[in-house]
């Protein structure tokens, strides 16, 4: 990986953006324990209710699964911090909360651990898209795919799919699989998350029996995984985006012109651990999610970020494809118009 306190742009290479970022750089225990706590024990009480108020109503038990899911979210960021090895100055203590912060979200710790280092490798890279990342393909690539991909593109890229049965599909069945050259570690960390869960499974049968548990669980897993890959997406797919071929593409321009600044509601903000700050987390992956908002707040390079809030990022739903032509997110109306200019070419 780039270094992401160098880049050969020169309004990036200043001391006091790398002192700025040097400065956060260590978590602290007290905080990260206590972060733990706010967020585990919260999660595992409002769980607990839930399932108890099955036996008033189910409606009841639903409405106790949003703020279940926004815990669910807020310990999947605990999750990724350990993947960057940035919530405890040990990297042993990373991976076993990590490992067990994995089975509480569904998700192999060493398995995404991998992929995830490779999206921050390559995140706005036109030539190495395809691992970690939102499947995005280019205006081009479109046109000359074939009738079956096209139409499987436009499955994926519908909203329905891509927030509620992607995240599902993902939970149930695509983090469950081990797949052709994984290492030792990836495959162990399938192999013990999926025992776990069988083990979950095995002991809600046995105890309050498995289809309470499914009514708890399902409610509180769709909501907050489809919550957590809206966050992912609308973090990389948003108006103004970089991406860039290969030669041309640079770490740090890539962090604060590929990665969005989503201003949210100070409430979702400690949810979602403050990840919408993303443009420092990629610039910096080592800054402990419950100090981004202090280094925004300390660098007026990251304040020139354009925010992105609630309302405006409903505008990433229409994008679709990137034009190479314009160097932007378009929609697959854009598709007509270029079809339409190639025609008229051809009849000159």
């Amino acid at each position: 990986m780039n270094s992401p306190l160098v880049s050969p742009y020169s309004e990036h290479n200043n001391s006091a953006v790398r002192q700025t970022l040097a400065k956060y750089h260590s978590p602290r225990l007290g905080k990260s324990l206590w972060q733990i706590v706010n967020s585990v024990v919260p999660y595992l009480v409002l769980w607990t209710l839930a399932y108890f108020s099955l036996e008033v109503s189910y409606l009841l038990t639903l409405v106790l699964a949003i703020p279940t899911a926004g815990f669910l979210v807020r310990i999947f960021i605990i999750f990724h911090d350990c993947v960057h090895g940035s919530f405890f100055k040990s990297h042993k203590a990373n991976d076993l909360l990590g490992i067990i912060t994995g089975i509480l979200t569904y998700t192999p710790y060493y398995q995404w651990k991998k992929n995830h280092s490779i999206h921050h490798d390559t995140a706005g890279d036109l030539d190495l898209r395809g691992v970690g990342d939102v499947w995005t393909m280019t205006v081009d690539e479109y046109l000359t795919s074939s009738p079956w991909k096209r139409l499987g593109y436009r499955l994926y890229r519908n909203p329905l799919v891509m927030f509620v049965l992607g995240p599902v599909y993902m939970v149930l069945i695509g983090n469950r699989l081990p797949r052709k050259k994984m290492d030792r570690k990836e495959l162990f960390s399938i192999h013990l998350t999926n025992l776990a869960l069988v083990g979950l499974l095995i002991l809600a049968g046995q105890t309050i029996g498995l289809k309470d548990f499914l009514l708890v669980l399902l409610p509180v897993n769709v909501i907050g995984f489809g919550a957590g890959f809206w966050l992912f997406y609308v973090q990389h797919q948003f108006e103004g985006v970089y991406w860039e071929k290969h030669q041309e593409w640079d770490y740090v321009s890539s962090a604060l012109k590929g990665s969005s600044f989503y201003k949210l509601p100070k409430i979702l903000q400690w949810f979602t651990g403050r990840i919408g700050y993303h443009h420092i987390h990629h610039l910096c992956p080592r800054i402990p999610n419950y100090y981004l908002a202090k280094c925004y707040g300390e660098s007026p390079l990251f304040q020139e970020v354009p925010p992105i809030t609630l309302f405006s990022s409903l505008r990433s739903l229409t994008f679709r494809l990137w034009d190479q032509q314009s160097n932007r997110l378009v929609g697959f109306g854009h598709i007509r118009n270029v079809r339409k200019a190639k025609a008229l070419v051809s009849q000159a």
